[in-house]
């Protein structure tokens, strides 16, 4: 559609007043896949704002990009967190459940939660896996319900090493790992949070469903060269497993298993894993005089000093 260099800037204005937080580049691009052609240089879009008080020097030192890590494609790693909390008009707390995937930046969920407990969560993580299939890793924080400082691995951890998904625990105190979902955030804060009154949970999840079709299919993407992220992510091609079993291991191999304490016992020495392992079976594998691996099915679990007793690291890495 041609339309007048008046016409423009109207159109550019009143675009800009149903996103205000779209910067000139993300107008130009959603108006040009609207249709519109000759459209403004994004540096006249830039003056247009500024001449009509639609930009501050603060607000442009805000959205000024930072370079971070990416995976090269979609599903190979998806972040995850909760959104802080906050209280909706009708008294309770909403807890909003996030997860981005990592490459296309595509929202694969915006749930308003009323807690964040493991059910509820195990619940919106099934139907995600459903719709979408199963990514390669998670990568969340250590805070519950997937994370436990100090009392080792979770439930949530477990469940995903049986579906052959690697949790990814980001470092403590650090929410710089998880700055995709974490920009994430911000957006929807700016986006809804400070610009809407949400009544209750109902009303809180209809705003986010229209806040991540918008941000999925037509708000254009920085890192993704304006394209929007409906665009680049498609469905994984691993499949959920509804009922994942316990690791099947070969004969001969060194097993333990972990007792109803959530230790696990090698040489007299006993080492605490996690209560979520009571009853499993871990192998034991030696890597030199002094050091061993502990693994569950197709992840290296812990690396275990057998000279001064100690488990010397829980991270989790596939085997």
């Amino acid at each position: 559609q041609e339309i007048q260099t008046s016409e423009k800037e109207e159109l550019i204005l009143d675009t800009r007043a149903k996103h205000p937080t779209w910067g000139p580049r993300k107008l130009q691009r959603f108006l040009l896949d609207k249709g519109y052609g000759e459209l403004p240089a994004t540096s006249t879009i830039a003056d247009i704002l500024k001449r009509n008080d639609c930009i501050t020097p603060e607000a442009s030192e805000a959205h000024t990009p930072w370079k971070r890590f990416e995976k090269d494609n979609p599903n190979e790693m998806w972040q995850m967190d909760y959104k802080g909390n906050f209280e909706l008009c009708d008294g309770t707390r909403c807890f909003p459940l996030t997860i981005l995937d990592d490459c296309t930046r595509y929202s694969i969920c915006l749930e308003a939660k009323d807690n964040e407990r493991w059910v509820p969560l195990k619940d919106s993580l099934q139907r995600v896996f459903k719709e979408y299939g199963l990514p390669k890793s998670i990568l969340c924080d250590n805070g519950n319900p997937w994370g436990s400082v100090g009392r080792g691995y979770t439930q949530f951890d477990i469940w995903m090493m049986q579906m052959n998904v690697l949790p990814i625990h980001g470092r403590i105190l650090h929410p710089q790992t998880q700055g995709k979902d974490e920009r994430f955030h911000r957006t929807l804060k700016e986006d809804v949070l400070k610009r809407t009154f949400l009544r209750d949970l109902t009303h809180a999840q209809n705003e986010f469903d229209k806040f991540r079709y918008c941000y999925n299919n037509e708000r254009p993407h920085e890192s993704l060269g304006l394209k929007v992220p409906a665009k680049c992510y498609k469905e994984s091609k691993q499949k959920y497993i509804r009922n994942p079993k316990e690791p099947e291991y070969e004969s001969g191999k060194q097993l333990r298993k972990v007792n109803y304490k959530g230790y696990i016992s090698i040489e007299r020495h006993r080492y605490f894993l996690s209560d979520s392992f009571i009853d499993k079976y871990i192998e034991i594998v030696p890597i030199d005089e002094k050091t061993l691996y502990l693994c569950y099915g197709k992840f290296i679990i812990a690396k275990v000093d057998t000279e001064e007793k100690l488990i010397v690291s829980k991270k989790i890495y596939r085997r």
